[in-house]
């Protein structure tokens, strides 16, 4: 098994008191009665980490999380908070630490965001398998519908990217659960640039790549 450790230092430094993004994620995903103040990102803040990073946003607040290791495809996402968020070719496969977890994931027959979402037709039928420990659910059928909506624009940090918007409607019997995730992707590559999913029923997290581990994306 291959294992790539990206530039691994003590948390402390990650959340250096110089770098006050890194700084006020520490308590944006601890559950509060007021909910707590949304994060100011800058480009300067976040290229002043060395990590690749992701911003995301739950229903407890907003978190910067970094890319602390590449396992055989598999994006290991790091907050402040200890939480884990696992991203494979775009989609969150797994989370640690979270309110309410995704424990694994697996697809019947292949991925279409490996083949990239920009590449599928309209009406592509996917299913995948989801683990859902606290819940005891483990092997629950998950169904998806994908629809593509066109280029929009979708303005990250302090540029404007157009973007094709791509819908995954998901539905889970077992648990009498459907939603609508949705997709920003690189028309010319797929690339997953931000993205809205509902990891678990009780966990929807917006995803924005503010500095993603792709060349020039940005």
């Amino acid at each position: 098994m291959k294992i790539t450790r990206l530039a691994m230092l003590p948390l402390a430094a990650l959340l250096s008191a110089c770098n006050p993004l890194m700084t006020a994620s520490l308590d944006t995903l601890k559950a509060a009665v007021q909910g707590p103040e949304p994060l100011e990102l800058t480009r300067e803040q976040v290229e002043a980490v060395p990590y690749y990073q992701i911003m995301i946003t739950a229903p407890t607040g907003e978190a910067v999380m970094a890319l602390v290791r590449l396992q055989e495809g598999v994006e290991f996402y790091l907050a402040a908070t200890q939480q884990v968020l696992m991203l494979q070719d775009g989609l969150a496969i797994r989370s640690v630490g979270f309110n309410d977890n995704l424990d694994g994931t697996r697809f019947v027959g292949e991925s279409p965001f490996r083949t990239g979402l920009h590449r599928i037709p309209d009406g592509l039928r996917a299913e995948r398998q989801v683990d859902f420990a606290g819940r005891y659910q483990m092997g629950a059928q998950l169904i998806s519908h994908f629809e593509k909506q066109g280029l929009e624009t979708v303005r990250i940090l302090d540029r404007d990217l157009e973007l094709l918007r791509v819908d995954e409607h998901i539905e889970i019997p077992g648990l009498g659960f459907s939603a609508r995730n949705q997709y920003w992707v690189d028309p010319a590559d797929g690339f997953i640039l931000a993205s809205v999913q509902h990891v678990t029923p009780e966990l929807p997290l917006r995803i924005i790549q503010v500095r993603p581990m792709k060349p020039n994306a940005m």
